[in-house]
């Protein structure tokens, strides 16, 4: 039986469906009629035009003796206002090189993309020319009243057919229901010609019958089963088997802010810092194993907290539900925490582990709100001690200067990384997959605060473009690059640097840059400049101008992250870039992947016949290079073929 929801959301369907119907029909038309009109219109121009010349012919005659002159764009226009309403209309004539223009300020509504664009028609013979657009404005209102009227009956079709078959359904069942009780009832009171009730009840307890209802109950467990088992699956996080982000809410709403035990409490929420540098230089499978490590500590510390609940919000961020405990007892529950990551850091050599913000809440705060502060928490604690943590007050949210604290942290960390040049580089090689492929290894790199701590790359970058900052990093690599390769001798080998999209807006960067590698031009002819697909697409015409720039000092251009956007035939042939690099959603697992195998096949066969080398990032495993190989890939980049190391 169909849930009275499961009836109207079919018969919704069908109204819409119905509805898009009705509408692309009557915007036919309507689009119809418009053409039909203008066209009407330009033969009415031609006759109106004739008949005013010829009816200042005798004008022109007297003209000659009064020395006046008869206005033929003003008696024409006039003309065609007594038959037609125009949005817009031009005259100009070139007897008297008169002009006059119309335009109608005052119209109402008009269907968009439908209507007709402005008319020209040019009349040799008479030397005028008119452009004119048609009013259409009281068409268009009659139909959109039309769509509106025909818009509100379907609703209310769709919900009073939805509830009558809804009842009818209940009827029926109802019906039904009665009639087996009413069998089974006859069945066991009324003996059967030539049997006892003790025959009867024998019946009833029959093995087919038996059996039947056995499977009827059978099948009714396993359905409820199966979709306790979705539901548990819908809500739980695939790696860590914590709850997810829809399960926190839930537990949010109905756990705290509903009438229950917990009144108060501490959020924790903690960001894995280094998942993004691990999966690129590690290796997916080994981000994976840092995130189960990172989850480990977190069960194991919030053992010791009453009640406490863990959720997977996003790849990176845990939150911890710390209930009816005080922001004292969380500090501390927060300092152990960071004791456990060090501990992880120094075996895992990793150059930080995770950074912890805390809020408090209770049941008047809004989920939203305690979001936003403990990711503030989180901003500022990333720019103090490794693996910190750090306490945002509830008080704070009234204070103006709250919500910047944590970019202010930052902007003296990104300023004094520019002031001192506290940046690391590092290089991963890009193996090649022929003896004629030329490719390079990428410069990466690390950011260091004034106590030579590393900070989190990912969050370096992320809060240098939304503090305006990223142009002035990009300028601090580039240069910093420049300089090794110059002091250690490198010109006969290729870097490639990552440049933001930033920059290809900002004409001042775009100046320096070319100065800067012609005033280098030995190390220019060795440089590879990475940037995204995403990037370029933003703008085709200034893309365009940085590569022809680049590869008029000598520097080569790759497309990173390749395939995540919807490139076209065009793209390749207005950019012409050296390179391709495949984004790793085509690359990982590529041996099992048939539909990847296909695509990655048709864009080396493409990028091959424009002169364009393809690259693979995050290859992992043998199997992979090996497949891409097949492919025809030109140079493969990842864990299997080289670690970051130092430059």
């Amino acid at each position: 039986m169909y849930t009275f929801q499961q009836l109207l959301i079919r018969n919704i369907i069908a109204g819409l469906v119905f509805i898009l119907s009705i509408s692309t029909i009557s915007l036919f038309l309507l689009s119809d009629n418009f053409g039909q009109e203008t066209k009407a219109q330009e033969k009415s121009i031609r006759l109106i035009a004739e008949k005013v010349i010829d009816s200042s012919s005798f004008s022109d005659e007297y003209d000659n003796v009064t020395s006046e002159k008869t206005d033929y764009a003003k008696s024409l226009a006039y003309s065609l206002q007594q038959i037609y309403s125009y949005e817009i209309l031009s005259v100009s004539s070139e007897r008297d090189y008169s002009n006059a223009t119309y335009k109608n300020n005052t119209m109402g509504f008009v269907f968009p993309f439908i209507t007709p664009n402005i008319k020209t028609i040019t009349l040799n013979e008479q030397k005028l020319k008119v452009d004119y657009k048609l009013d259409f404005s009281k068409q268009s209102l009659m139909l959109g009243k039309v769509l509106l009227l025909i818009i509100v009956l379907t609703i209310i079709i769709v919900i009073l057919s939805a509830s009558q078959s809804y009842k009818r359904h209940v009827l029926v069942l109802n019906a039904i229901n009665k009639q087996i009780k009413k069998d089974l009832l006859n069945l066991k009171s009324t003996p059967v010609h030539g049997q006892t009730e003790r025959d009867n009840q024998d019946l009833l307890e029959m093995p087919v019958l038996k059996n039947g209802i056995k499977e009827i109950r059978s099948l009714i467990s396993d359905q409820l089963k199966n979709s306790l088992a979705l539901e548990q699956e819908a809500y739980t996080d695939r790696l860590t088997q914590f709850d997810n982000r829809g399960r926190f809410v839930q537990f949010y709403e109905h756990e705290i802010k509903d009438d229950s035990p917990v009144k108060f409490g501490v959020l924790c929420l903690v960001r894995c810092s280094e998942l993004n540098n691990i999966n690129q230089f590690h290796g997916y499978n080994e981000g994976d194993a840092y995130i189960l490590q990172v989850a480990k500590m977190l069960t194991k510390q919030t053992g010791s907290v009453l009640h406490a609940r863990i959720f997977r919000l996003n790849s990176s961020d845990f939150i911890c539900v710390l209930p009816n405990i005080q922001m004292k007892e969380a500090e501390l529950f927060a300092t152990e925490l960071t004791s456990q990551f060090n501990s992880y850091q120094e075996t895992a050599e990793l150059d930080s582990v995770a950074y912890s913000g805390l809020v408090s809440f209770d049941h008047s705060a809004p989920l939203g709100e305690l979001l936003a502060l403990a990711d503030t928490a989180v901003s500022i604690a990333q720019t103090k001690q490794t693996n910190g943590w750090f306490t945002q007050k509830d008080t704070e949210i009234l204070q103006d200067a709250s919500a910047s604290y944590g970019n202010q942290n930052w902007r003296q960390e990104i300023e004094g990384v520019i002031e001192h040049k506290r940046v690391q580089l590092l290089v991963q090689p890009i193996q090649p997959c022929g003896r004629n492929a030329k490719v390079y290894s990428e410069v990466l790199t690390r950011f260091m605060n004034a106590n030579g701590e590393i900070l989190p790359t990912a969050s370096f970058f992320a809060m240098a473009e939304k503090l305006d900052k990223i142009i002035e990093i990009d300028k601090l690599i580039i240069e910093t690059t420049i300089n090794e390769i110059m002091k250690k001798s490198a010109q006969n080998q290729s870097f490639g640097i990552n440049i933001s999209s930033r920059c290809l807006v900002d004409e001042q960067f775009m100046i320096w840059l070319e100065r800067k590698l012609i005033r280098d031009a030995s190390v220019a002819t060795r440089l590879v400049f990475e940037i995204t697909e995403k990037g370029l697409q933003q703008n085709i015409k200034i893309s365009k101008r940085l590569i022809e720039m680049l590869h008029r000092v000598g520097s080569r251009v790759t497309v990173e992250r390749f395939g995540v956007g919807l490139t076209s035939f065009k793209f390749f042939r207005d950019l012409t870039p050296d390179f391709i690099k495949m984004d790793s959603i085509y690359t990982r697992d590529v041996d099992d992947d048939k539909n990847n195998q296909y695509f990655l096949r048709l864009m080396v066969d493409l990028a091959h016949r424009l002169s364009i080398n393809v690259l693979a990032e995050s290859v992992e495993t043998q199997e992979e290079k090996h497949t891409l190989e097949k492919l025809f890939i030109d140079g493969c980049q990842g864990f299997y073929i080289g670690k970051p190391s130092s430059f």
